[in-house]
């Protein structure tokens, strides 16, 4: 846009009083400022820190033993007290509450714990000791302020603790859990025709659930003691049922087809009291299923070996010497098992020989093939690896005094099994018999008490292969001590 002559001159004069003009700062003038707002700042920060120390110790000094203000435990206000007189609060309160008695209950059994008997109630010494310790955490003065202010503005409320004996909980539950507890009865089987037949079905057991019995137990104490009066409570005990390992609809499927091994042994001239016996424990094994990938126990299966369980006394070994017993002529049955499990290729994972060689074992067999059982110490193991489930089933003719135990399942034409025999490195003569007196037998009389033998190094093998190759190698080993004859000899007149 043109401009007008004679307004040209108004127009520089404009320019020049509205043209803006440099501002010229003083360094000096600002650093002079900035030096004098930090130290009015550093002092006005040493300043609040001396007042908030000043404080700070000052509080401290007013609490001196005792808890700071605005500490509650259990919701009760403790400020500015002592701890004794937490302590003291909560004993008294534990004096009630220990009189609170709990009925528990199963079906006919009933029993009733006291909190007394488990020596349950607040842990006063805890509680006094957690409130005091509020604001006065060692060589940390930020939280302590922190806590101090918490506890001061907006309280710290402390939740109850509470403490029992375990020992004594459990010694009292320890009686029930026996007078409830029932083991499950297996189901037993019998191989008929190419089908499993049950010949007696199972029965669940039940147990105790001790854990949950002391929770509920604890719950019930702890809402006894915000009650704050005796209390009589009650409890119907908790009990899991303990289903049977097999059940009878399952065993047509297990793959229990033909018989694919068995192990035997012979028993004559035993004592009748001794063929009873092996009668007894073999027919506790007939029927028994043993599931693939299980580790069987001898001494599990078969139970105990007593007079209370029907067994008769008959020779056994004991502490170095032949003595009667309970249940003398087990080891033939354990033995006669332990022949079918090395038959069946199956691994041993826990046998043991006898302290000297017994004649049973040797009427159809080499030395060495014997498993010594002695519950609950000495036991034979041995695990099923076939891949399917096996049934053992047994055989016993007591009048050719003949065992044999049978095992069916599905056979594997791929797994072969050798068993060497019996390799001797040393015998070792038996020791001349030893005579001993005895005051209740007649004067001349001798009875035999100890049958001697002859002492064996002895070492057999068991080679399983499948598809040719080696899966399974054992060495078992014998170290048969030589045996003397014992005799008694009256001297009763």
């Amino acid at each position: 846009m043109a401009i007008i002559p004679q307004y040209h001159h108004i127009e520089k004069k404009c320019k020049k009083i509205f043209r803006p003009r440099k501002i010229r700062f003083d360094k000096k003038l600002i650093k002079s400022l900035g030096k004098n707002f930090f130290w009015f700042s550093l002092g006005g920060i040493l300043g609040l820190f001396l007042f908030i120390s000043f404080l700070y110790c000052a509080y401290k000094e007013l609490h001196v033993g005792k808890i700071y203000e605005g500490v509650f435990v259990d919701n009760v206000n403790f400020s500015g007290q002592n701890p004794s007189k937490i302590q003291n609060y909560f004993d008294r309160k534990n004096n009630l509450l220990r009189q609170t008695i709990i009925t528990l209950q199963s079906g006919q059994i009933t029993a009733t714990i006291s909190a007394g008997q488990i020596n349950f109630g607040y842990d006063s010494k805890l509680l006094a000791d957690q409130a005091m310790t509020i604001g006065r955490s060692s060589n940390n003065t930020p939280t302590n302020v922190s806590l101090m202010l918490q506890a001061y503005m907006n309280t710290i409320n402390l939740p109850p603790a509470y403490h029992y004996s375990e020992q004594k909980l459990n010694k009292l539950i320890e009686p029930l859990a026996q007078q409830i507890n029932v083991q499950p009865v297996d189901p037993l089987f019998n191989f008929l025709n190419g089908k499993v037949i049950t010949f007696r079905q199972g029965i669940n057991g039940k147990i105790l659930d001790e854990e949950a019995l002391k929770k509920e137990i604890l719950v019930k104490l702890e809402n006894a003691a915000l009650v704050n009066k005796k209390e009589q409570l009650t409890i119907v005990m908790p009990v899991k049922a303990l289903p049977v390992p097999i059940a009878a609809s399952e065993a047509a499927h297990l793959g229990i087809k033909e018989r694919i091994a068995q192990g035997s042994s012979e028993f004559y001239h035993s004592a009748p009291e001794r063929v009873f016996n092996i009668s007894l424990a073999a027919s506790r094994l007939n029927g028994i299923i043993i599931k693939s990938g299980e580790i069987f126990s001898f001494d599990k299966a078969v139970g105990d070996i007593s007079s209370l369980t029907g067994y008769k006394q008959a020779y056994v070994i004991d502490n170095g010497r032949t003595v009667l017993g309970d249940g003398g002529g087990v080891c033939q049955v354990s033995t006669t098992l332990f022949r079918a499990a090395l038959s069946a290729g199956l691994p041993i994972i826990e046998r043991h020989q006898h302290a000297y060689r017994v004649g049973y074992y040797e009427q159809d067999s080499g030395p060495g093939f014997d498993a010594a059982i002695y519950s609950p110490t000495v036991d034979l193991k041995f695990k099923n690896n076939t891949g399917h489930a096996l049934l053992i089933q047994t055989y016993i003719d007591t009048v050719s005094d003949h065992l044999t135990f049978a095992f069916y399942g599905t056979r594997d034409p791929n797994r072969q099994v050798s068993i060497s025999n019996p390799v001797i490195l040393s015998q070792t003569p038996a020791p001349p018999p030893l005579y001993q007196d005895d005051p209740t037998l007649p004067v001349g009389q001798l009875k035999q008490v100890d049958f001697a033998a002859n002492g064996a190094d002895v070492y057999f093998t068991r080679t399983v292969t499948e598809n040719g190759e080696v899966v399974i190698y054992d060495k078992f080993t014998s170290n048969y001590k030589p045996w003397q004859a014992v005799y008694l000899k009256g001297t009763k007149i």
